[in-house]
């Protein structure tokens, strides 16, 4: 695999979606993307043949916690959705992919135009990125934003319902807080369900199949500091575990925490 490293560095000045996503293009960038673009909705992404589409789409409708779909290319081979991110290139505009070869993470890479074929198939599911605007808005801190690393996410014992050869296990993010805090993030986020909405569990990690929680799966561990609390959010990552135990002969994703920044405001999504 291609040994990226990280660029942790924020973007010097707050750019619009589309001139993050150019920024990811020209490989200006290629960070997270948590707590990018106040105000719009960002996506996980998972591209698959078209012989697996319909599948996966059954596995997204039967999972709206973690797989809340956004959003579904037009056509097999198309590089956009108008509707979702003016002129967007998929190939190019998120900044990292993951490449799966017979649902085996084979390479990780900024951009996918030597990859792409003509009958892959786009989705776009919600992030929990998304949410964290209304959290600091109301005051809560977001630990993995303050600490300035990747948010961490944890594989769990909570199943998906399978869908043709996608099944597995929830992927969860996690971020720290008080009892208070939790409380008042499952009110917040309770008005989002397109973006993973309340929180699936806080309290005891093992309870949800976590047995180190200063180890996650993926991203970076954060401080939880005395009297805090883990709550844990439904993780678009989720498709990538149900990916694998597909053993799919190809896929395309994003690299977790490098999500597509879309135009859409993150208040078009909010239910309340």
């Amino acid at each position: 695999m291609k040994n990226l490293q990280p660029l942790m560095q924020p973007l010097l000045q707050p750019l619009s979606p589309l001139q993050i996503r150019q920024q990811c293009r020209s490989g200006q960038f290629s960070a997270t993307t948590s707590g990018l673009a106040p105000g719009f909705v960002q996506a996980n992404m998972v591209i698959l043949p078209k012989q697996y589409a319909a599948d996966f789409l059954q596995f997204c409708h039967f999972n709206p916690k973690p797989c809340p779909l956004l959003g579904m290319a037009a056509m097999p081979g198309a590089i956009d959705m108008p509707a979702l991110a003016q002129q967007l290139d998929i190939r190019r505009d998120l900044p990292r992919y993951r490449i799966f070869q017979d649902g085996k993470l084979s390479n990780e890479v900024t951009d996918v135009t030597t990859y792409w074929r003509d009958d892959l198939v786009t989705f776009l599911i919600g992030c929990s990125f998304s949410f964290e605007e209304s959290l600091l808005a109301d005051g809560l801190e977001i630990r993995n934003i303050t600490e300035q690393v990747n948010v961490p996410m944890y594989r769990t014992n909570l199943e998906c319902t399978p869908a043709g050869a996608f099944h597995g296990g929830m992927v969860a993010s996690m971020r720290p807080m008080t009892p208070a805090d939790a409380i008042r993030a499952i009110q917040i986020c309770s008005r989002f369900p397109q973006v993973h909405g309340a929180p699936v569990h806080f309290g005891d990690p093992a309870a949800i199949g976590i047995s180190n929680i200063d180890k996650p799966d993926f991203g970076d561990a954060v401080t939880i500091k005395p009297g805090e609390v883990p709550v844990f959010w439904a993780c678009g990552v989720t498709p990538q575990v149900a990916i694998a135990n597909a053993k799919v002969d190809f896929c395309i994703t994003h690299s977790p925490g490098h999500m597509l920044v879309l135009d859409v405001p993150n208040s078009k999504l909010s239910i309340l």
